[in-house]
């Protein structure tokens, strides 16, 4: 039997800069399924996405799947991606997460959520948190700029793309830099010396940790998981009852910390080059 794709759609160029098309999964011209594939909004036109890819209940566990998403492949290699990435809901990780690890993905960062308490919790005795001023603002972004990109290169991102993504989101996001409406800045002190940093954003009915860092000297003392309470604190008094971050693979601490908090995986993202 052959697995095809054939297209539903024309290609579609979005206003962004990225591309998509839907395509039918068919197995000797027959139906089974569809995929939706992409490029990456963060990433530029070299790094496709697999947005979607389903296959009916009847046609499943016969390799349609697997044979789909390999062709998905052959088309990002004609659009000119080097790299390919999916991002898989908790919900329905087990099957997925097998299928695309058979191809070669890999894990890459984890989107993580946790249902606050009603009541904010205490810091550590001897903590604090005070507002960042602008001094501590222009330090910290420019050292969080270079590690932002030392992240995704280290991950099989081009140095001018991690370079490009790094330049983009940050504008994106603080386009008035430390006044930037929604977003708190904070730093920790412990028995009146600075040992870390907090990025808080306030969504509609979320926040969500953008950066969060103990300062070296500092580490191993508890103080990132002091940092992790303010952010629990600060997302309570604005009325965000759920707080979500992102944890690269790898970063074994990191995972531990926000496991022994209470957080909860919510979305798996994978990525593979295309060789």
């Amino acid at each position: 039997m052959t697995t095809t794709l054939r297209p539903l759609e024309p290609l579609q160029q979005h206003p962004d800069g990225t591309r998509s098309r839907r395509y039918q999964v068919c197995v000797n011209s027959r139906p089974v399924g569809e995929i939706h594939l992409g490029t990456s909004p963060s990433l530029g036109d070299t790094v496709a996405r697999v947005d979607d890819l389903r296959i009916a209940e009847a046609d499943r566990r016969r390799g349609r799947g697997t044979v789909a998403a390999l062709a998905a492949e052959e088309v990002a290699r004609g659009w000119g991606c080097r790299q390919i990435e999916t991002v898989v809901p908790a919900a329905s990780a087990d099957i997925a997460l097998r299928l695309f690890g058979a191809l070669g993905y890999t894990l890459r960062n984890r989107g993580m959520e946790k249902r606050l308490d009603a009541a904010p919790p205490a810091l550590p005795p001897g903590s604090r948190a005070r507002p960042m001023s602008e001094a501590e603002f222009a330090d910290w972004q420019a050292h969080e700029h270079e590690r932002y990109i030392r992240t995704w290169a280290e991950r099989g991102v081009p140095d001018a793309i991690a370079r490009a993504k790094a330049r983009d989101d940050h504008a994106r996001l603080l386009p008035r830099g430390l006044a930037t409406e929604g977003m708190l800045f904070s730093v920790l002190e412990h028995e009146g010396t600075r040992v870390g940093t907090l990025w808080l954003a306030l969504r509609e009915d979320a926040a969500y940790v953008y950066d969060v860092e103990a300062d070296a000297a500092g580490r191993g003392q508890g103080h990132g998981r002091a940092l992790m309470l303010l952010a629990e604190r600060q997302a309570l008094e604005a009325g965000r009852p759920l707080l979500g971050l992102n944890v690269f693979a790898g970063n074994i601490p990191a995972e531990r910390l926000y496991e022994s908090l209470g957080y909860e995986t919510v979305t798996y993202s994978l990525s593979k080059p295309l060789l």
